[in-house]
């Protein structure tokens, strides 16, 4: 049976683990998850095995998916996860006002998106959104979520895109 590699947790991170349960607690808060039943876990000490169990399909996949889980889950608890997106265009703007982000993004209407719990939007300048989580696949889906409203365009690369984000650039039709 092949063995995965283990996830070592650092000090001041608390991992229980309760049959295919586990949740995690950190400085940052705290994250729980189920196991796919098709990987064993065991905790041995400040270590965290996967391996994947005899006569389920797919089992080293789910073995190799709970471990990165797990891992990022970790990771959120500790340092925490952030995605920043930059608006490209005139008169394109973002204005944090709590538990809502309101976007001005050439639409004849401005954009008020609700942010969701265990997720935080801040706006550094105007054009600026920084979403910060324990969660990577919550910030991940938030940040998506902002982006889909205007996404860059090919031709003068307008729209809400990923800080580290290359846009192809097209060249204009040619009369």
């Amino acid at each position: 049976m092949a063995r995965l590699t283990a996830i070592t947790i650092p000090s001041g991170v608390d991992v229980n683990v309760n049959g295919q349960h586990v949740s995690v607690k950190g400085s940052k808060g705290a994250l729980e998850l189920d196991v796919h039943s098709a990987v064993s876990l065991n905790q041995d000490g400040s270590a965290l095995e996967f391996a994947p169990r005899e006569g389920h399909d797919n089992a080293v996949a789910h073995a190799g998916t709970a471990r990165a889980l797990i891992n990022n889950m970790v990771a959120g608890v500790v340092n925490g996860f952030e995605k920043k997106l930059e608006l490209v265009g005139v008169g394109y703007r973002a204005q944090a006002q709590g538990k809502v982000l309101n976007l001005t993004l050439g639409f004849s209407h401005p954009v008020a998106y609700e942010v969701p719990e265990g997720v935080t939007v801040e706006t550094p300048s105007q054009t600026e959104i920084l979403v910060k989580g324990i969660d990577k696949q919550k910030v991940g889906q938030v940040a998506a979520d902002i982006r889909a409203y205007r996404p860059p365009e090919p031709y003068k690369g307008k729209g809400v895109k990923y800080s580290d984000e290359h846009i192809v650039r097209k060249e204009a039709k040619k009369k």
